[in-house]
């Protein structure tokens, strides 16, 4: 077999392409079923149940506000799930809203307002940089957002999110592949 070389990838190669592509579908929420001589022969499902998603200030807020006890009840229900898969995103803006508005609407301790700053920081937490405030300028001047929420979406985009919770947007609406979700509706 002198000189023989074989070209292009072996076939070990190419099925790990396979899987792998297979393995982000599942990811992705998709689910995948591996057919046998066409039965199907297995099943991939992502062992995660929530999607990478990024939380507005509002539903943290509401996960402190005794007022409405089915929201405080269903905030606080999605940022314990979020933070158990580490799924959940939330932004320096965010982290700040967050302590203002709970001193100013709630008045809420400055220490416990700081304290739970601290607790939601365990979260994923975007950081945006100048390209990511421009960035959300332009969303604001093309589309009519607000800055702040244009801010909200550039961040979860730029952390992979694929869903946006927040009250503050249109629920169902998609925006560059984000899913708006009002989890109170």
């Amino acid at each position: 077999m002198s000189g023989s070389k074989v070209s292009g990838p072996t076939k070990g190669t190419v099925i790990k392409a396979e899987i792998s592509k297979l393995l982000k579908l599942a990811e992705a929420g998709e689910e995948v079923v591996i057919t046998s001589s066409g039965k199907p022969a297995t099943k991939i499902k992502s062992t995660a149940s929530l999607l990478r998603t990024f939380i507005d200030t509002n539903i943290l807020v509401y996960a402190e506000d005794g007022s409405n006890s089915v929201k405080k009840l269903k905030a606080t229900e999605l940022i314990l799930e979020h933070r158990r898969q580490k799924t959940g995103v939330v932004s320096q803006q965010i982290l700040q809203e967050f302590f203002v508005t709970v001193r100013k609407k709630l008045k809420l301790d400055a220490e416990i307002a700081r304290y739970k700053v601290e607790f939601h920081a365990k979260f994923i937490v975007a950081e945006p940089t100048v390209n990511d405030i421009l960035a959300a300028i332009d969303m604001h001047r093309l589309h009519g957002f607000s800055y702040w929420d244009a801010l909200v979406l550039r961040m979860a985009k730029q952390t992979g999110c694929r869903v946006v919770l927040t009250e503050d947007l249109q629920h169902g609406r998609m925006i560059d592949g984000i899913e708006i979700v009002n989890p109170f509706l």
